[in-house]
């Protein structure tokens, strides 16, 4: 991987905040987000862009941006997990921001998030209120629930956008698309799963973070506007495959003994609801796919199972109580 250093760069300046850009061919997408980034009201941050090889003109005149930015290319696509990685190991702030080029964030979305750390010390992690790009008066998200049968979905996805009901809260997770980590928490888990390429990172990376104890917010005023998978699409057999293997990998890696042998059943029964939902939309093939290799895998990743079982710091009450719980909720995701 090559760096090259935008003329805006201040090397002796240390921001307070690094945000973390991953691009892959997103076209104008990556301009509109650096447009939103160049009016945030809170200054001190510094851009790492990632691109991962893309074939597109998306980084052309990326450098002449008034931005603090450093370009990271790779040669080959990398992935989103390990894109992230590279990232972060060469960030100067004492906080990483990971954005999505498919998210527009609104001129007070850092300095909210700046607010929320001040204000509620006990979190190390934050999530962003997402808004549907093409409907903003619906919400894309807030924040990520995690059930107990290894099922995650985004929180208030498609209802309809009322702020007076929205308020500072404990989520399980932030849709990594945009979200405020504590750098240092994120070296202490060793970052992203890389094995994971893209999608469920965020949720799994949440887990071992929750695991040692670490908390996350949800910040209602901290704001983005969301595509929402308008670069690998949001049904394409690439997002449902790495979708579905992964939360077979997560489910396996991170859930304490006791829990995954008790919410195994369901564990069991909503991969073979899904498997049997993909396959009356014609999607079988991808979804067997997907957890063939999701169980094949499970054999690879003991080690890991072992290393963050053994670090665990919350007990099962405290893990059970960050989760979704009951039999029809994953249906009806409320």
């Amino acid at each position: 991987m090559t760096l090259a250093q935008s003329s805006q760069e201040r090397p002796s300046c240390r921001p307070m905040i690094s945000i973390v850009i991953v691009n892959y061919n997103s076209g104008t997408l990556l301009e509109r987000c650096l447009e939103c980034l160049t009016r945030q009201s809170y200054k001190t941050f510094e851009v790492l862009l990632v691109d991962n090889a893309s074939q597109d003109n998306s980084l052309a005149g990326v450098e002449s941006w008034p931005l603090q930015l450093r370009l990271l290319k790779s040669e080959t696509n990398l992935g989103f997990a390990a894109a992230n990685n590279r990232a972060i190991q060469q960030a100067r702030g004492d906080w990483v921001a990971c954005l999505n080029p498919d998210a527009y964030p609104q001129p007070d979305w850092l300095q909210e998030l700046m607010l929320a750390r001040q204000e509620y010390p006990e979190f190390q992690f934050f999530a962003s209120l997402l808004l549907d790009a093409s409907e903003p008066n619906r919400l894309d998200g807030t924040g990520d629930n995690y059930h107990v049968s290894g099922l995650a979905w985004r929180r208030d996805h498609g209802h309809l956008f009322n702020p007076q009901y929205l308020k500072p809260e404990e989520v399980f997770a932030p849709c990594a698309a945009a979200a405020l980590y504590r750098r240092d928490i994120l070296q202490q888990v060793g970052g992203f799963d890389e094995s994971y390429f893209c999608y469920f990172e965020d949720v799994d990376i949440a887990f071992r973070l929750r695991l040692l104890g670490y908390r996350c917010l949800f910040v209602p005023d901290s704001r983005a506007l969301h595509q929402g998978s308008a670069i690998t699409g949001r049904r394409s057999e690439f997002s449902l495959y790495h979708g579905h293997r992964n939360l077979i990998w997560t489910y396996f890696k991170n859930m304490p003994t006791l829990m995954l042998w008790v919410f195994l059943p369901q564990h069991l029964l909503i991969n073979l609801i899904t498997i049997i939902r993909y396959t009356f939309r014609g999607q079988g093939r991808v979804l067997l796919k997907a957890k063939w290799h999701g169980l094949k895998g499970i054999l690879e990743r003991r080690g890991q199972r072992r290393a963050i079982q053994s670090s665990r710091k919350i007990s099962y009450w405290q893990l059970y109580r960050s989760m979704s719980k009951g039999l029809l909720t994953p249906y009806l995701k409320r």
